[in-house]
């Protein structure tokens, strides 16, 4: 029995970036193209008909701003998850394009495969960011707890080890795994276990929350 293809829809006021996204997806085995629209009032008119999974969403469209359609989607359609594909990274997009909703954002110069990748993520039930829009957000998040600190406690700290101690501390730096492995002389996929490990013992589901808890637990030094 084959899998399910997840549908897709492209929202993006620009005919040549939707056919270049679709050129980009033709052959892939897991995606489906749902539908696409050029603005805000031609997706909620076909979004029902078209029953998309996950969304592809410009935040520059001639009728609303993404960032505020996300929002619409997301209280309206809450099976519906919201990918923000965008030529702005600034911080603020980010983050407002976050607390819309949105469950991934990547610059429209992402590869095919992180594309890919977003979009099987965010399905699947987790956030994606790649490491230049993770970088932002952590920035923003420990630049917000240095102004405020909040009460802090270690307990936490005694269930990790040295070495899962050292690459928490790394992704506090905006490292991605490839520069901790290369930093430490291990394996990604070393480094990808210890991540593993480090947020099963402390419940977390993303590299952004793993950041955010440590930092606000004092886990690892800021």
């Amino acid at each position: 029995m084959n899998k399910k293809k997840i549908n897709i829809f492209l929202v993006d006021d620009h005919q040549i970036v939707r056919d270049g996204i679709k050129s980009l997806l033709l052959n892939s085995l897991e995606i489906s193209i749902a539908g696409e629209a050029m603005n805000g009032k031609e997706l909620m008119e076909k979004i029902e008909h078209s029953k998309p999974d996950v969304i592809l969403m410009d935040i520059s469209l001639p009728d609303i701003s993404g960032i505020e359609l996300t929002k619409q989607i997301t209280q309206q359609f809450p099976d519906i998850k919201v990918v923000i594909l965008s030529m702005y990274t600034q911080e603020d997009f980010i983050t407002n394009a976050i607390a819309a909703g949105a469950k991934g954002y990547l610059p429209k110069n992402t590869t095919r495969q992180e594309l890919l990748n977003a979009i099987i993520a965010v399905h699947n039930g987790k956030e994606y960011y790649n490491d230049a829009v993770s970088k932002i957000i952590l920035e923003n998040y420990i630049s917000t707890v240095r102004k405020s600190k909040e009460s802090i406690t270690e307990k936490d700290a005694e269930t990790l080890s040295s070495r899962e101690k050292q690459i928490l501390k790394l992704y506090i730096e905006g490292m991605s795994n490839q520069q901790i492995a290369d930093k430490l002389f291990i394996s990604i996929r070393t480094v990808e276990s210890h991540k593993n490990h480090i947020m099963q013992k402390l419940g977390v589901k993303s590299t952004v929350e793993l950041v955010k808890y440590a930092i606000r637990n004092n886990i690892t030094e800021v």
